[in-house]
């Protein structure tokens, strides 16, 4: 653990992308191969299920730290995360920790099924034993909150220079649904084997985001345009007779869409299909909105699978006759999806239509009508591009729609995280309802805590600390006068909000100086804004 935790202090302590990876390859040389595994599956999000929830944490931290829990759930809102102030709290000891990554994460493992006061004791005389940042790394390993700015491709990269193991090769290697518990880091480092390439997905191709003028990408006749559909990014596999449904997130879910078990009718074997989920009820796509309802689920009903069935929206295609041919131009690969599209004839398979123009304004015109066609803007793919391992910037490029905007009141207030713990900056918005009796009310439809510059974020904490009408733990409750524009990328109707709509991916605009509560939008100027 100490070689571990020293590890994620250097790559948490530097910006440089060279250092991290100098770091990470000199831990994958001189640590042993267990804590590799293990520590190539946490950075790939392959963590232990929590154990203990964060409840029960707290309240072991302050009965060993002495002090009240209320002291520690102010100090935790002022430090803004509970690893960190669980390694501050906790009394200094001399580190005493001589175990493995390895034998801690095992520990984990079958500490999920302990009785709380074996829980108690276990986290007691663990965290006794580590100094202050074993203890904040354990903490966070326990927690599930690791998050230290080193990507996949990233830990990728070092492992090949540890190795001397191509990163395309190391890519593939590390897709697919292996186990840290039961996978050696021989397995993980070897030549692919037939056995492994029957369900393993490829790495997925990203694409990077339009920032200035899409005509700075040179000639449009350069380029084939489709819709950015939204939905789940997916890999469909054919392959020895069996199919295989895998997730952008690495994640096997062929069992979460029984629709598409008829493709083993209708691919050719050896087929692997790049495309998006959808939902798609009476002959239309539906909103993320829509698919929601399906994720997450551990098995899929009868009435579910009637109300949000879900189609394939297919857009490239990564292996043709048991061949890789991600290394195509896109236009040959293209044509052969085609052909696997033409001969399939099946419901639930669906070509992304491809879009060719004759001018960027011709584009940009298309684009403005994203939302009717359910999407959430164009994709711009160079007609010659090879298919990559992800993100490569210059053959794939996003060009979403502009954002929806609304004008909403703050309400509420929490502290920030990290760096902001100690300021309010997490916010809640309310839009405007006017009831029977002719009277209004503000009533919460989202909640943001990015778009403001520094300076603003201070000057909006110092309004929240003098006009808090109430608090509720951590909440607090403020006079409604400011008003901010509140941006979103989708909306759709919701049962489960107060508001009847939920909002996709809100984040606050712009600060609204100009305009007073009373001028801002209602509900209905939200409902308006919904695409049937």
């Amino acid at each position: 653990m100490k070689r571990f935790a020293e590890l994620i202090r250097v790559i948490d302590s530097t910006n440089r992308t060279n250092r991290k990876v100098e770091a990470l390859a000199k831990y994958f040389i001189d640590t042993d191969d267990s804590d590799k595994v293990w520590t190539i599956a946490i950075l790939s999000h392959r963590r232990p299920s929590r154990p203990i929830n964060s409840t029960f944490l707290r309240e072991y931290a302050s009965e060993l730290a002495n002090i009240p829990l209320w002291l520690f759930e102010e100090s935790y809102h002022i430090v803004g995360d509970l690893a960190e102030t669980i390694a501050l709290v906790v009394p200094k000891t001399k580190s005493v920790d001589t175990k493995s990554l390895t034998s801690y994460l095992n520990d984990l493992i079958h500490l999920k099924g302990k009785s709380d006061e074996e829980k108690r004791a276990y986290m007691r005389e663990t965290w006794v034993g580590l100094d202050y940042y074993e203890r904040f790394v354990f903490t966070k390993l326990l927690t599930g909150g690791f998050r230290i700015g080193v990507s996949q491709k990233l830990m990728t990269r070092a492992l090949s220079k540890a190795t001397g193991i191509d990163e395309d090769v190391l890519a593939f290697r590390l897709m697919g649904n292996w186990d840290p518990k039961t996978t050696t880091f021989q397995e993980l480092t070897s030549d692919v084997t037939e056995k492994d390439i029957t369900s393993r997905p490829y790495p997925f191709f990203l694409a990077y985001a339009i920032e200035g003028e899409p005509k700075e990408l040179g000639n449009i006749s350069d380029y084939y345009a489709e819709h950015k559909w939204d939905g789940i990014r997916s890999q469909v596999i054919l392959r020895g007779g069996e199919l295989f449904v895998w997730s952008r997130g690495e994640e096997l879910v062929t069992d979460k869409y029984p629709e598409f078990s008829v493709l083993v009718e209708k691919l050719p074997d050896g087929t692997v299909i790049d495309g998006e989920i959808l939902p798609f009820t009476n002959g239309n796509i539906g909103t993320f909105n829509d698919l929601q309802k399906r994720i997450g689920r551990k098995t899929v009903s009868k009435s579910l699978l009637q109300n949000v069935p879900v189609i394939l929206k297919a857009y490239d295609l990564l292996e043709y006759g048991g061949v890789d041919i991600r290394n195509r131009p896109y236009t040959e690969r293209r044509k052969l999806l085609d052909e696997i599209y033409n001969n399939a004839d099946c419901d639930t398979l669906h070509l992304s239509p491809l879009l060719e123009f004759d001018s960027w304004d011709a584009a940009a015109i298309e684009r403005s009508r994203s939302r009717e066609e359910r999407s959430e803007g164009l994709m711009i793919k160079r007609k010659d591009a090879q298919y990559g391992v992800g993100r490569k910037k210059g053959d794939w490029w996003k060009w979403k729609v502009d954002p929806l905007t609304i004008d909403a009141v703050l309400t509420y207030a929490m502290r920030g995280h990290g760096r902001r713990s100690n300021l309010f900056t997490d916010y809640t918005f309310g839009l405007w309802k006017t009831n029977t009796d002719g009277t209004r009310e503000l009533v919460t439809f989202a909640k943001a805590y990015s778009g403001l510059t520094d300076e603003e974020f201070r000057k909006v904490d110092a309004f929240i600390k003098k006009n808090t009408v109430d608090r509720f733990g951590p909440v607090r409750s403020v006079i409604p006068e400011l008003v901010f524009e509140i941006a979103f990328e989708g909306i759709a109707k919701s049962s489960r909000h107060k508001s009847g709509m939920a909002v996709r991916f809100p984040r606050i605009h712009r600060w609204r100086t100009d305009k007073n509560p009373n001028e801002a939008n209602s509900l209905e100027d939200l409902r308006a804004l919904i695409v049937d």
